[in-house]
């Protein structure tokens, strides 16, 4: 068997059930939302905080996950954070209470972290063998189209799911439960440990600063939910920020910090960071907002699209064939350009999708046309953005590198979720629908962090991404029995 035999099959294939698993999580519940607000008995407003909670945690854990995968092993780490998702959905699937089902939903979010470390256990597999960087493309690719198969599978049994066992919310959530368990055990048993390991420690310290920065400013934003735009608002986020900027003075003068500013800073990586996080704010940031918005009565509120859980899931799978279709292909199309004109292409397309929305919204086939020319700019975002991370990282930091564009990615989608919760309930109706112009300030906020993204990608350099950086280059032999 040849080194790429090995690598597109045992490795990859494997790495694909993981990522089919993560598409399902991140296509499952959207139809359900609805439901599940009406099973909780919250607003619709409130399902962003579902969302904000989890991605805040996400953007925690994933940095210091990350840092555990390149010191003690990515597949170790990979291990660990599908046992603790999977008892976070199945926390779900019991939880009696709107509190409880936010912890477990919260818990359920060390998921993000699949990818980079699926992308830094490939990258591990490939460096060794010609044209790194294209190996490391195509087989991150592979895996993005198994995760977006997976969000339409999961949004469309789940739509189908919610009408059929109507009123059983326990069996269904249940579902995707049961999928990270077959999930752990496939990487238990087929996915062999590239052997990497960087050595340090875990800042620790690090950590907890961020932690406190980013509850901080994400705290200040839920107390405007509740009282308004007050001085305890101003300064919790204004004290978020301060910790921030403390914490990257401290990890400049860290041995081994969390993030290595210094990588972060790089020309070549700044901008893909920077455009991960502009692109959370309507992959990540959304969702909620969009599966509300298609289920909202029309002849009751005079808005919506009046859709049930099964045919919502109908537009959540297209919306997301459409992500799929974009990460499938980004690879061929970076063949006939490059990896940076594809980032710029793509981010220009998520903001002429989104604000089509503004204008373009009153029934399904203009919903749904805006929904997929957004999502094939999102789907070749999600599948270039942690493989242009991994090319321009050094060794020994590749998880951190591809780790960062999730890390930031989920920063984005958790300060948008709490900000579009704040939109959807300013001048809310009477009962529990959100008002139109609060989803159009949802949209009109998406497509201008797109644009945003977009000017930062013109300050890459023209030949970023074509290849492994010199730093890269080891010895031939392969670690991998």
């Amino acid at each position: 068997m040849t080194k790429r035999t090995a690598l597109a099959g045992g490795v990859v294939g494997g790495l694909a059930v993981v990522e089919f698993t993560s598409g399902v999580l991140q296509g499952y519940y959207t139809p359900l939302f609805s439901d599940i607000a009406r099973h909780l008995s919250i607003h619709d407003a409130d399902i962003n905080w579902l969302e904000a909670v989890q991605l805040l945690l996400s953007a925690i854990v994933v940095p210091v996950l990350a840092r555990l995968g390149d010191m003690y092993g990515h597949r170790r780490v990979l291990l660990g954070s599908l046992a603790v998702t999977a008892l976070g959905s199945w926390g779900m699937a019991f939880a009696p209470t709107f509190p409880l089902f936010l912890v477990m939903f919260a818990v359920q979010g060390f998921y993000v972290v699949w990818l980079p470390l699926n992308v830094a256990i490939i990258y591990a597999r490939a460096r060794r063998l010609p044209d790194t960087a294209g190996l490391t493309r195509r087989a991150s690719g592979v895996i993005v189209v198994a995760l977006e198969l997976g969000a339409i599978s999961g949004a469309l049994i789940s739509g189908q799911l919610g009408v059929a066992l109507a009123g059983n919310l326990t069996a269904i959530l249940a579902v995707p439960a049961a999928l990270i368990t077959l999930a752990f055990v496939v990487v238990w048993r087929f996915v062999a440990d590239p052997g990497d390991r960087s050595g340090g420690r875990v800042d620790t310290r690090g950590a907890v600063v961020l932690s406190l920065g980013l509850l901080a400013i994400t705290g200040g934003l839920s107390l405007v939910r509740v009282n308004g735009i007050t001085v305890w608002v101003i300064g919790l986020v204004v004290l978020g920020i301060a910790i921030i900027a403390g914490f990257v003075w401290m990890e400049r003068r860290t041995t081994s910090p969390l993030v290595d500013i210094k990588l972060v800073t790089q020309p070549t990586l700044w901008p893909v960071f920077l455009t991960a996080a502009l692109i959370g704010v309507s992959l990540l940031g959304a969702q909620g907002s969009l599966s509300t918005f298609v289920r909202t009565d029309r002849a009751v509120y005079g808005y919506g699209l009046s859709l049930t859980s099964a045919t919502a899931s109908y537009l959540i799978g297209s919306y997301v064939l459409s992500l799929l279709i974009g990460a499938a292909s980004f690879a061929k199309v970076t063949a006939a350009t490059s990896p940076r004109l594809v980032l710029i292409g793509a981010s220009g397309t998520v903001a002429i999708g989104y604000l089509g929305l503004v204008f373009l919204h009153s029934n399904l086939p203009e919903v749904l046309t805006c929904m997929v020319v957004a999502g094939l700019g999102s789907g070749a975002l999600v599948a270039a953005l942690p493989a242009a991370a991994a090319s321009a990282a050094p060794i020994g930091e590749t998880a951190m590198a591809t780790g960062l564009t999730n890390t930031t990615k989920t920063i984005g989608g958790s300060f948008a979720s709490s900000a579009f919760a704040l939109a959807l309930v300013q001048g809310a109706s009477t009962g529990t629908a959100a008002p139109l112009a609060g989803y159009i300030t949802v949209w009109l906020i998406c497509s201008a962090a797109a644009v945003a993204a977009l000017i930062a990608l013109l300050t890459v350099p023209k030949v970023a991404f074509t290849s492994s950086p010199s730093a890269h280059a080891l010895p031939e032999e392969d670690p991998v029995p």
